[in-house]
């Protein structure tokens, strides 16, 4: 009877220093203020884009809540109002996956907003299928729809400078690899419709995101601008809500117990957006609110590069 105790004991203690040490986290620091500052955060309508505008706005930012769905963006956007006590806070629509709404969301913002001085690129899916310009879901709207966006705002982030970009990538990077060939030729990551294809494309497009920053930070040297991936942690939101009732039932005892809450969630992004000091470190890969290092072919230069223009291409920015 004691050594079942003594094991259920260990196995309840290790998995209450893991709640509290890993799941947890560490929490952004920064006690910086926003007052004057405008902040762009797509997905803001859900999870810890939502919770991360929330915290923007309490430091007297002006946010932008840039979501695909008008009523759910709506309703967000007064909640975020409600719980941060600031009306400074807008919404705009914003559909990652048709390349003409994005232009159409830059347009509108460069004409009716004098400033963006932080730039959250927050919002990602987990689903197979088509944009609707016929890119492969996951590439076009975790990646490609960020990639325009940001570079069509960055003439006034140069302006407003110092300023910062923030990409919401995710440890999965570390099992991604970019198939050019593929790309190139059916416009997507993979063509795989099972759940492990599903994993392996999720995978790749975050990849793509800590690829992108990585030549972003290149072409950003000698300004002011500066640019920072990060990994969030493993969150209880809805970014699988596509996935099948059967993925749900046995996710969610998990998610309960060993995943963060979407506060937890968000303290990397607002350390990488307001972190004192870190700009140096423009271009790197952020985990629990520390610079981590990555494997090889997450800062390979000439694939960074690659990606970098086959996405100029694929956007008319060539």
């Amino acid at each position: 009877m004691f050594i079942p105790l003594l094991v259920l004991s260990v196995v309840v203690g290790g998995a209450y220093i893991y709640r509290q040490i890993v799941v947890k986290g560490k929490r952004c620091t920064s006690n910086a203020e926003l007052h004057g500052k405008t902040v762009i955060v797509t997905g803001s309508n859900t999870g810890i884009g939502k919770t991360t505008a929330i915290d923007l706005a309490k430091r007297g930012a002006r946010v932008i809540l840039a979501c695909r769905s008008r009523q759910r963006g709506e309703a967000a956007l007064a909640d975020v109002r409600r719980e941060s006590g600031s009306n400074k806070v807008v919404f705009m629509q914003l559909d990652l996956g048709n390349l003409k709404s994005v232009r159409s969301f830059a347009e509108n913002y460069l004409r009716s907003e004098p400033r963006l001085d932080i730039l959250i690129n927050n919002a990602g899916i987990y689903m197979q299928g088509q944009t609707e310009d016929g890119f492969g879901m996951m590439f076009g709207i975790n990646h490609l729809g960020h990639f325009l966006l940001t570079n069509l705002v960055l003439d006034r982030l140069k302006e407003c400078q110092p300023s910062r970009v923030i990409n919401v990538s995710s440890v999965a990077h570390n099992f991604g690899k970019i198939d050019f060939e593929c790309l190139t030729k059916h416009r997507a990551l993979g063509l795989g419709t099972s759940f492990v294809a599903d994993l392996r494309v999720y995978s790749d497009s975050k990849l793509c995101n800590v690829l992108f920053t990585h030549e972003l930070g290149k072409r950003l040297q000698g300004t002011k601008v500066t640019c920072y991936s990060l990994h969030p942690g493993a969150i209880n939101s809805e970014l699988a809500r596509n996935a099948s009732s059967l993925v749900h039932i046995l996710l969610k005892p998990i998610t309960a117990f060993f995943f963060k809450n979407t506060v937890q969630g968000c303290q990397t992004t607002l350390h990488c957006a307001l972190q004192e000091g870190i700009e140096p470190l423009s271009g790197r890969y952020f985990s629990n609110c520390a610079v981590k290092e990555v494997y090889s072919k997450a800062k390979d230069d000439a694939a960074a590069k690659k990606l970098w223009e086959i996405s100029e291409g694929m956007c008319g920015l060539a």
